[in-house]
């Protein structure tokens, strides 16, 4: 199996890019701030889940396009229950695809970067250096 694959598989598995080992969530939404056996920071800066975010739009749009274009092929339904099923599919999967996209992102931009670059959780304010 390729690497990127096992990195892929890691994603959803939501573990941590670095051991594999620990959860990358400490309840559904709240996702922890670095891992607790290694220490590696998943959050690099501010607005580094954006591509969490593209992901997660990428997967939900691809979903719905395919989806209801088999749904036509397949059994023909009304337009307006396709156009009501597609609509709630959109407001309600994106929500429950949400951990999966950041685990993904996590280990696919781990994979890419390695341990290179901060780690450290980003600051906030601006600190003062004393002379």
């Amino acid at each position: 199996m390729s690497d990127f694959s096992e990195t892929i598989q890691n994603g959803f598995r939501l573990k941590c890019p670095a051991c594999r080992e620990e959860p990358l969530f400490q309840s559904f939404f709240k996702m922890a701030a670095k891992c607790a056996r290694c220490g590696y920071a998943y959050e690099r800066e501010d607005g580094y889940f954006i591509c969490a975010i593209y992901i997660n739009m990428i997967v939900t749009l691809v979903t719905i396009v395919v989806g209801f274009n088999m749904a036509e092929w397949l059994i023909e339904p009304l337009l307006s229950s396709q156009m009501l099923f597609w609509g709630l599919f959109a407001a309600v999967f994106p929500p429950l695809f949400f951990r999966t996209s950041r685990g993904l992102w996590v280990n696919i931009d781990y994979f890419v970067t390695g341990i290179s670059g901060s780690h450290d959780p980003p600051g906030r304010g601006i600190s003062k250096e004393e002379k």
